[in-house]
């Protein structure tokens, strides 16, 4: 589809949505507006799927469910993962290039997301979480809103800047709608999505969670969120159970991706065929939820269970094992939905259990309910790696501020520790699996963009290998070029020689043969190399002009880049992107 068939909405809109920042804002609302609906029909979707499958009253969460038979339990995940795996077979290889989410389109492709790919991924997290599997919806919930809002980005032609904003209003909208947090919603989308903070971006990001919040509400027959009253303050010593509570979720939040990690690598390893993974892990997942549903689903009415009534100290260890195996098979096997809702619901269990069990073995008192939820914080901090979204988060589920800077606290030492010892979040250490070398969802896209293709100079001059020096000082005068491209008699790149250092060479090794003094023989990159891989090699090579090749097969010479033109083109770039960032 070329850029002008794109265009789809009137000139004057466009116009008017490009230069007026009302004109941003007003189409944050419509995808506010938009999504709040989307969330709410895949919510109640999933909702009545599962009241079909595993015979639900009207209304009743799978995670609390305690009387669905064995055998129904194994048969409907079996069949889910079954259906999955025929659907991801048919479906996945025609949208192989165009299956990347909100994080990665706004990191490396501008927030240019692929509608029909992210219908396919919204489809496989919604067969998932409807089935059984320990997966949430709210990827399917991001993945959808985040692509129409990049749909209407395309429409009105908005700059890389404004498409990045509107993938980030999506996703904001998406969480906002999904928990009835409309601030952490906004915040998820400046520290997840758009990895920064702006004024110019504040209006249209809250205005469209703020929408989607009320929209959802208005729509659905339920929300995610959880109301918690009654919590005493945290004052002095307390703050130590809360740095603790931050500690030990944040080595369980590395504890759990690497469990993913590691359940995915298992299966790779053991050669079982592809389409056969899913089946194994509903199966898993099965037997898991035959010793305890909270193994099932997301874990919503687990999560608002254990933020407000108590439990023994082994029930809750014996959930947080469950849980945690459920949520890594069901990832590692190849069922497709988030970590973050299950995130919450491990996070609130290792709080609860760190506040029961300090009264247990030593009579220390510290509320339960509030270890649960700065629990909650602090690992969904670690997994998700957005702190000022969780501390909003408990803001919103509670509205005590005191315990809103508890989860503060907890969330900072937990993303401190996470980021220290690990180096990522779950959806950017998934990245990392796959050969991404992101750490965050700054636009490094166009770094990617800034190819050596597009940067060098076409004007090289040649000489081959076995040219006499004499003859070559002859050919090449001082000033005639800066560099000469020694080749082979196919035409094959062997090194580079500047101008100035052959005709430096004294008298008595003029005749000898070039090759004896050739440079730079390995001081060469590929054409679809970018900008960055040329800085470091200057560096490393200490050359102040590299030769372009076609390819690392191929070795023909193209083109010549000079250091000098790679900084000045990359400086310019950061430049403008700062004032994108900047603008007010």
């Amino acid at each position: 589809m070329s850029q002008r068939s794109e265009r789809f909405f009137p000139h004057w809109l466009r116009v008017f949505v490009r230069t007026r920042e009302t004109g941003m804002g007003l189409v944050a609302v419509g995808i506010g507006a938009l999504s709040g609906c989307l969330v709410a029909a895949i919510r109640d979707l999933s909702q009545r799927l599962h009241e079909d499958l595993f015979g639900l009253a009207p209304q009743a969460y799978l995670s609390l469910a305690q009387s669905i038979p064995w055998w129904r339990l194994v048969t409907v995940l079996l069949c889910g993962g079954l259906f999955l795996a025929l659907f991801s077979a048919v479906a996945k290889q025609r949208f192989q290039d165009r299956l990347f989410d909100a994080i990665e389109a706004n990191a490396l492709f501008g927030g240019r997301l692929s509608m029909s790919g992210s219908l396919f991924i919204t489809a496989q997290t919604l067969i998932s979480n409807a089935f059984g599997a320990s997966v949430g919806l709210e990827a399917a919930y991001t993945q959808i809103c985040a692509a129409c809002a990049s749909f209407f980005g395309r429409g009105l032609a908005a700059r890389r800047a404004d498409m990045r904003l509107l993938v980030g209003c999506g996703t904001a909208a998406a969480i906002a709608a999904a928990f009835d947090a409309p601030v952490a919603g906004a915040f998820y989308a400046f520290e997840v999505v758009l990895g920064t903070y702006s004024v110019s971006y504040l209006v249209p990001v809250m205005a469209s969670a703020i929408v989607a919040s009320s929209v959802a509400d208005f729509v659905s027959n339920d929300n995610e969120h959880v109301i918690v009253d009654h919590l005493q303050s945290v004052s002095g010593l307390q703050f130590a159970h809360v740095v603790a509570i931050g500690v030990l979720c944040a080595a369980f939040s590395i504890l759990i991706m690497l469990a993913v990690a590691q359940a995915e690598r298992g299966l790779k390893f053991s050669k079982l065929p592809v389409f056969l993974r899913p089946l194994l892990g509903g199966l898993c997942v099965a037997g898991l939820a035959i010793l305890s549903p909270i193994a099932l689903g997301s874990g919503h009415g687990a999560l608002k269970l254990t933020l407000v009534t108590a439990a023994p100290l082994a029930i809750l260890v014996s959930a947080l094992v469950i849980k945690a195996l459920a949520s890594a098979i069901s990832l590692g096997s190849g069922f497709r939905g988030g970590l973050f809702f299950a995130s919450l619901l491990l996070g609130s269990l290792v709080g609860r259990i760190y506040a029961q069990g300090l009264e247990a073995l030593t009579g220390v008192h510290f509320d339960a309910t509030m270890a649960a939820i700065a629990g909650m914080a602090a690992l969904g901090t670690g997994v998700i790696g957005a702190p000022v979204a969780m501390s909003v988060l408990a803001l919103e589920v509670t509205g005590d501020f005191s315990m809103t800077i508890a989860a503060f606290v907890a969330s900072a030492i937990s993303a401190l520790i996470v980021r220290d010892l690990f180096g990522y979040s779950f959806a950017t250490w998934r990245f990392h699996l796959r050969g991404e070398s992101l750490r965050g969802p700054h636009d490094v896209g166009w770094v990617k963009d800034m190819t050596l293709a597009r940067l060098m100079s076409k004007d090289i001059r040649t000489a081959l290998k076995d040219t006499p020096l004499a003859n070559l000082r002859k050919a090449f005068p001082i000033g005639s070029a800066k560099l000469i491209v020694i080749v082979d008699e196919s035409g094959r790149y062997c090194g580079g020689l500047p101008v100035v250092d052959l005709h430096s060479i004294d008298n008595e090794t003029a005749d000898a043969s070039l090759k004896n003094i050739l440079q730079m023989q390995d001081v060469c990159l590929p054409a679809n190399s970018n900008v960055r891989d040329a800085l470091r090699l200057f560096e490393r090579s200490e050359m102040d002009t590299l030769v372009v090749i076609d390819s690392v097969e191929n070795r023909f010479p193209i083109g010549i880049l000079t250091e000098a033109h790679a900084l000045r083109r990359y400086g310019e770039e950061l430049e403008r992107l700062n004032r994108d960032v900047l603008k007010a």
